[in-house]
């Protein structure tokens, strides 16, 4: 088993699960939701929805190029509400993260996660 497979199936479960998260605990993420879009528990699910479907598109070789072009774009659109989350007190307050885990850590990981999804729309080989 190659290292690129093995973090294909890791990119996988881990969207999979937060997806699942999303409507789990949605109260949690639409803590983050910025107050200037509207219907946020609908997004949040939307958005859960979406994370569980392209992780699962991850697992299949017929669907794994799209599935890692449509969680970049996934990851650009909800890219403001973590944005919100490192700017804001009151999110981080109610999360219970520090300011430099909302901003320092969490927005550059979202880029290391749209390089990792473009590297698996690349032959698996």
């Amino acid at each position: 088993m190659s290292f690129k497979f093995l973090t294909i199936i890791i990119m996988a479960f881990f969207y999979i699960y937060v997806g699942s998260r999303h409507f789990i605990e949605p109260e949690w993420f639409v803590q983050i939701m910025p107050p200037f879009l509207p219907y946020p528990f609908q997004l949040v699910y939307l958005s859960g929805f979406f994370e569980i479907l392209f992780g699962a598109m991850l697992l299949f070789n017929r669907t794994r190029v799209i599935a890692c072009f449509l969680i970049i774009l996934l990851l650009v659109a909800i890219y403001p509400a973590n944005i919100y989350l490192a700017f804001n007190e009151a999110p981080q307050r109610a999360l219970e993260i520090s300011p430099f885990m909302a901003s320092w850590v969490r927005l550059p990981i979202q880029f290391i996660f749209i390089g990792l999804a473009y590297w698996h729309s690349k032959n698996i080989n």
